[in-house]
């Protein structure tokens, strides 16, 4: 993925170009995590400093079942079937930054993908180790996505071609999107997800919209940080970083005799942040559920002094209302020579999406509608539901340096950002070793978690967590 860029940049492209290109390589590769059927959010910096947003996120059909979120599962399973697909925006979302910030001819920045598609490619690593879990296996043996990776589950080594795939993105390549919104490619998509039973239309592809907004801009020391706006997890992020900001944490914290005390605060700080979570929701459709205190560092203050440094606390005490963890989406991180930069998530939600594959057009759909569950007492139609995701940009006030960071992991993105970026901000730590080191964060019922090769040493003294 990072070569397909590379070589677009190398070619003359822009920073967008870039990552165009190697979301569509990342649809191949990552098939379970994005892809056509799906949506994104960008962060674009231009080479003046302005910094937008753009998300494509999936949207809320016309047409939806009326008593959908009770059947929302209480346990982390597969959320699966058509109910669940929300109208796809992925490729509304590349036209628009392109037409903006695009350099390369648009059928270019297929090339690669088409190749690939076409000739094949060796099995990666991380897909094949998926598909051999036994639950996933089952899931892609059970649903209409075996169209897509063969009748039996493929292991490392194997190679795997998406020919119908291919076909798509050549049509989309010559023909622009509105072959998929407006045209045969959509036609053929919406039969498919009739078929599986779902109520997509092609009126809600063509009534699909990207939002363009100026990005928020958080201050956090010497840095600027811009984000996306809710329903997007920008303002989780900076909430947890506007918390641990007031610390004043330094690379000291991070000796034996501190360190402990220094993951403490962090993760009381995530905690915090949980109890905000039902906070995020669409501004268009919720105008009484304004999120934009979360960004205010008089706010933090506040609930700063609600950590103790010695103990925890029951759900209750940070507002906390459990809920089932998300898994999925992925990330890619741009910076060009001429200081633009682009940082964007995208993601079909969960793994393998709805798990119902568009045999007509190559495509895995979405089921972005289960982001709603347990955040939301109901869906509007044209909604997009509330997300972790939350692409952004960090630069200097000098202007010499630029961090363009992101993540992928459902709701574990924002805790898993913000720690990175406090590793390299504040913990003095290289940007390599800040996003390398093994993290811990907190799940959704707010248990602590730690990534394997983590400090043995720091669980056993945050047992009390």
């Amino acid at each position: 993925m990072w070569a397909v860029s590379r070589d677009i940049l190398q070619q003359g492209g822009s920073a967008v170009d870039g990552a165009i290109a190697a979301l569509l390589c990342t649809s191949l590769v990552n098939p379970q995590s994005m892809g056509l059927g799906g949506g994104s959010i960008f962060t674009v910096r231009d080479k003046t400093g302005t910094v937008k947003t753009f998300s494509s996120r999936e949207t809320v059909p016309q047409s939806f079942k009326a008593d959908l979120l009770k059947g929302c599962p209480t346990s982390v399973t597969f959320i699966t079937g058509s109910q669940w697909i929300g109208v796809p925006g992925e490729l509304r979302g590349y036209e628009v930054v392109h037409r903006m910030y695009g350099k390369l001819p648009w059928a270019r920045l297929f090339e690669p993908t088409i190749r690939l598609a076409r000739e094949g490619f060796p099995m990666p690593p991380f897909l094949g180790s998926l598909l051999n879990i036994t639950l996933i296996g089952n899931l892609v043996k059970a649903t209409s996505l075996w169209r897509c990776v063969g009748n039996t589950v493929l292991g490392i080594g194997d190679m795997l071609k998406f020919p119908k795939l291919a076909e798509t993105m050549e049509t989309i390549a010559e023909q622009g999107v509105d072959a998929f919104y407006t045209g045969q490619i959509g036609l053929d998509l919406i039969q498919d997800v009739k078929a599986a039973g779902g109520t997509l239309t092609m009126e809600d592809l063509k009534s699909f919209r990207v939002r363009v907004e100026d990005a928020w801009t958080v201050p956090l020391g010497d840095y600027q940080m811009h984000i996306p706006p809710p329903p997007a997890g920008g303002v989780m992020l900076a909430f947890i970083l506007n918390l641990v900001k007031g610390f004043h944490f330094t690379p000291r914290s991070m000796e034996e005799d501190q360190k402990v005390l220094t993951y403490h605060c962090y993760l009381e700080a995530a905690k915090f942040a949980n109890g905000q979570r039902k906070s995020v929701h669409d501004p268009v459709f919720n105008t009484k559920k304004d999120a934009s205190y979360m960004v205010d560092s008089d706010f933090a203050d506040r609930i700063r002094v609600l950590i103790s440094k010695n103990r925890t606390y029951n759900d209750s005490y940070y507002n906390i209302t459990p809920s089932p963890d998300r898994f999925g989406t992925t990330h890619v991180s741009v910076l060009a020579e001429d200081g633009s930069a682009v940082s964007v998530t995208s993601t079909i939600n969960q793994i393998f999406g709805a798990g119902i594959y568009s045999s007509r057009t190559g495509i895995i759909l979405n089921n972005e509608l289960a982001d709603f569950c347990f955040r939301a007492e109901g869906l509007s139609a044209g909604e997009q539901p509330p997300s972790s995701m939350a692409p952004a940009i960090l630069s200097s006030s000098s202007g010499k340096n630029t961090l363009v960071i992101g993540g992928s992991g459902g709701s574990m993105i924002t805790t898993a950002m913000a720690l990175s970026i406090m590793n390299h901000l504040w913990l003095g730590m290289s940007l390599k070793d800040a996003i390398a080191a093994p993290i811990v964060f907190v799940d959704g019922n707010n248990n602590v978690k730690f990534e394997n090769g983590f400090d043995k040493v720091i669980p056993l003294f945050l047992s009390f967590q």
